[in-house]
């Protein structure tokens, strides 16, 4: 049986779980690695973040290969075009989703448990997000997917990726731009009803909800001073 290493809170490990619920896919197992974030961890998959699909002990990284690989290999139902334009599509949706809001969001968060923030970094973060959603409110499907009339492969993409900006961009200081965008702000309120959505944003709200009492507790920036200390000393 493969594995999928994800974590509640991971963002690129929320699409691919997506993808494996709305396929309903029954032989993946989902795990968090015991030893995420240490330098044994590393040494195994010298990239170091989730997801990580485990075939038998061949590691695959990255959230878009690995859902490009598993459309390869359970390719009903398709979360792809019916035509090669129409999987274009798919894939730019998806590629905002992933690099112009996760991504940007992942590399933001920090700022949002900082005891003094950096603005310079809020404002240029925070910016390309905002710029984001608005070219995003005028190419998102008026139906209730992104795209196609049906569950995709952008759907998984942008439903962690609104997810962050709704419940994470508010806590740096900066607005949520959902709401300023009709389209954007129909989709989420859509998206939030089906049901391989619900079951991911089920579990992101979870593992928010873990991080921030780990950070009220002190326990977050002890495993991060742990983890910095172990990485450190690996090497050398």
């Amino acid at each position: 049986m493969m594995k999928l290493y994800s974590g509640d809170l991971s963002p690129y490990s929320a699409r691919v779980r997506m993808q494996i619920y709305a396929k309903g896919i029954g032989d993946i197992a989902l795990e968090r690695p015991a030893d995420f974030g240490t330098p044994q961890f590393r040494e195994r998959l010298p990239i170091g973040r989730i997801p990580v699909l485990d075939i038998d002990g061949d590691l695959m990284a990255e959230s878009e290969v690995i859902s490009e690989y598993l459309e390869e290999i359970y390719p009903e139902p398709s979360m792809l075009g019916a035509t090669p334009r129409e999987t274009a599509h798919i894939r730019t949706l998806a590629r905002i989703g992933d690099v112009y809001l996760m991504n940007n969001m992942f590399m933001l968060s920090p700022q949002s448990r900082a005891k003094t923030r950096n603005e310079g970094i809020v404002e240029l973060l925070g910016g390309q997000v905002a710029r984001n959603i608005k070219a995003l409110d005028r190419m998102i499907g008026r139906d209730g997917f992104a795209c196609s009339g049906r569950l995709t492969l952008a759907d998984c993409a942008l439903t962690p990726g609104l997810f962050l900006v709704e419940n994470v961009l508010p806590s740096t200081g900066l607005d949520n731009p959902i709401p300023a965008h009709p389209n954007v702000a129909a989709y989420w309120a859509a998206i939030q009803t089906n049901e391989h959505a619900a079951k991911t944003l089920a579990e992101l709200h979870r593992g928010l909800e873990e991080r921030r009492e780990m950070i009220r507790s002190g326990a977050f920036d002890k495993r991060m001073a742990e983890m910095a200390a172990a990485h450190a000393a690996a090497q050398g």
